[in-house]
């Protein structure tokens, strides 16, 4: 066993026992860290709120060397998102990137720039209006990219012959040239607008703030989230809740 110190996002929670709980933490440090936060009920803990979700705290843990639950000795508070409190489309937005990261990770696989990425999202959440569902677009293709799921955007995904818009085949992992696309039982129509969108995010995640009409948006969110849900192997359980 051995003592760490990490800065941690949290995503998950639950109750343990009367008086303890399970918490996953998403630590720039480390990746996802699962722990037991004994006495983290408690209205006078060492904890207090810093297990909230998506909380961002300091924290000390007991890495457990054969496996199961690592044991968490303190955390302390260094970022709440209020902008979250007062837009509830960015809130399930919020909760949403928290999903993928409690669920998509594995433990002890430590992605730096996808921590940052986070926190600058759930930062830049709030206020947003129709520009929501394109940042948590950006955050999610930054995602896959650092877990090396990337949808192929340039070229077939199944025989890699130059293609642009047309098909999206999240089973095959990307679009889909016309030959391919019969073969794929998933494949939905493309358009250009929502490919020359992607291509772009996925070049560049800061050209999120574009004008884009409601039907490429809604357009765009069923295709990653099919995608998401193809490579999480389920329907994440916020998807139902988010705006295009």
């Amino acid at each position: 066993m051995s003592l760490e110190q990490a800065t941690a996002l949290v995503v998950r929670g639950s109750d343990w026992s009367e008086s303890s709980r399970i918490v996953t933490l998403w630590t720039r440090e480390f990746g996802r860290v699962r722990a037991l936060a004994k006495g983290g009920r408690r209205l006078k803990s060492n904890f207090e709120v810093a297990l909230d979700l998506l909380t961002v705290c300091n924290i000390v843990f007991i890495r457990k060397s054969s496996g199961g639950l690592d044991l968490l000795t303190e955390a302390q508070v260094e970022e709440r998102f209020t902008n979250l409190r007062t837009d509830l489309p960015a809130f399930y937005a919020g909760c949403y990137v928290a999903e993928l990261l409690s669920d998509l990770t594995e433990d002890y696989d430590p992605h730096p720039a996808l921590f940052d990425e986070a926190l600058t999202t759930l930062r830049e959440f709030g206020g947003l209006g129709k520009l929501t569902g394109l940042r948590l677009l950006s955050f999610e293709l930054t995602l896959l990219g650092e877990l090396g799921y990337s949808p192929a955007l340039r070229g077939c995904a199944v025989c890699q012959k130059p293609v642009e818009a047309g098909s999206f085949g999240a089973t095959a992992g990307g679009v889909l040239c016309p030959t391919c696309r019969l073969k794929e039982r998933d494949a939905r129509p493309l358009s250009p607008g929502a490919w020359s969108t992607l291509v772009a995010l996925q070049d560049d995640p800061t050209q999120w703030r574009r004008e884009l009409s409601d039907r490429i948006r809604t357009e765009l969110r069923q295709h990653l989230g099919l995608y998401v849900s193809t490579r999480l192997g389920r329907r994440p359980r916020l998807l139902p809740y988010l705006t295009g």
